[in-house]
């Protein structure tokens, strides 16, 4: 007699949480924050809005360790900030292509929407960094002070321009 190993497929829950900015507006309820996240390969900039979602301010600059430490981090801070979804910047090429770092982010943005029930929004973050660090020469802050504070500033930066979008719907 021959024994038949059985394979049951193993489901994976998939997020179906990475939605539009749109979509986003007919799901948030008032009073609710949006967290804006910068990613970057060794850092993660974290801007939260205000409640009225009118206003994004730079919160902290996380430095990364490992995926799920990150993801624990971000979740407790939006249960605590009575979060209603995050806004994370897409780094799309200045032509419009989508490289490796996008490839990443969407990859980070799919393995949080496996953890969270809260809906994902990609941002195109193009210039983001760039316009923030110009800002900061402007205002003559320092090389160190700026290398401290320009990935939760690109955060907000994201953010507002999600939030700006998001009043107009």
């Amino acid at each position: 007699m021959v024994s038949v190993l059985l394979r049951v497929p193993y489901i994976v829950r998939m997020p179906n949480s990475i939605i539009t900015l749109k979509k986003l507006a007919s799901l948030v309820e008032p009073r609710q924050t949006l967290i804006g996240l910068d990613l970057g390969s060794k850092t993660i900039g974290v801007a939260l809005s205000d409640t009225t979602r009118t206003i994004a301010t730079p919160m902290e600059t996380m430095k990364r360790v490992k995926f799920t430490h990150d993801a624990r981090q971000l979740l407790a801070m939006a249960t605590r900030e009575s979060t209603a979804a995050f806004v994370l910047g897409l780094p799309i090429n200045m032509d419009g292509s989508e490289g490796p770092r996008c490839q990443s982010t969407r990859a980070f943005a799919r393995n949080l929407g496996m953890l969270s029930p809260l809906p994902i929004v990609l941002w195109d973050e193009r210039l983001s960094t760039a316009a923030v660090t110009r800002t900061l020469i402007e205002a003559d802050t320092s090389r160190a002070k700026r290398a401290e504070v320009v990935d939760k500033m690109a955060a907000s930066y994201i953010l507002q321009g999600a939030l700006d979008r998001l009043n107009k719907l």
